[in-house]
């Protein structure tokens, strides 16, 4: 049993809405287990492969190139015996490098397309609510907490495109993350602020 869930998300700086758009959803899953999320670095730093072979998720976004390090997240998590969840942007051109890349990974997994950076969030809500239910032993989630992500995975499917990034919100796509709900953990030094 667990109660923090690891994500991991291999995104190149072509994708930057949609890192953050992301890092936006992963608070609003009606759930009180913790969240520890990272990212591929942007600059410069080295890749933390710890972070991608321990993923729970491994989230692998393709836009129009592939650019380092997310070709070694790859390798990582499938040395590791993982297989991200890959989606790729229907739309746009993409450089040689990149359909090589696509072409490559599709022998291993299948893509799934996406249009725009509000039809991802709604595809990767999906599968976190997925990978929620089906893990829910693992998670020690209870009957009423997997009633309230059954729910909101519905009311994802009814949901209206929204994409609200307030302009020249600088966001927080190049930065890891915890997330840590009041229910499951308690600080050990300090208060607990809550919005």
């Amino acid at each position: 049993m667990t109660d923090r869930i690891r994500i991991y998300i291999s995104a190149a700086s072509d994708l930057m809405d949609e890192r953050e758009t992301l890092n936006r959803l992963i608070p609003e899953i009606p759930t009180s287990l913790g969240w520890r999320v990272t990212q591929t670095p942007l600059d410069g730093r080295d890749v933390d492969l710890n972070a991608v072979a321990g993923a729970d998720v491994h989230i692998l976004l393709l836009g129009g190139d592939v650019r380092a390090p997310v070709g070694l997240e790859w390798q990582a998590a499938r040395r590791a015996g993982r297989m991200p969840a890959l989606f790729s942007r229907r739309e746009g051109l993409r450089t040689q490098a990149g359909e090589a890349f696509a072409r490559e990974l599709a022998r291993y997994g299948e893509w799934r397309a996406f249009k725009d950076t509000p039809d991802l969030r709604r595809q990767v809500a999906a599968l976190l609510g997925d990978h929620l239910i089906a893990s829910a032993a693992r998670y020690a989630i209870l009957p009423d907490e997997i009633e309230r992500i059954r729910a909101w995975r519905k009311t994802l499917a009814r949901a209206k495109p929204d994409d609200s990034r307030a302009a020249g919100d600088k966001g927080v796509a190049d930065a890891g993350g915890v997330i840590l709900s009041d229910e499951r953990f308690t600080p050990s030094q300090g208060r607990l602020i809550s919005q």
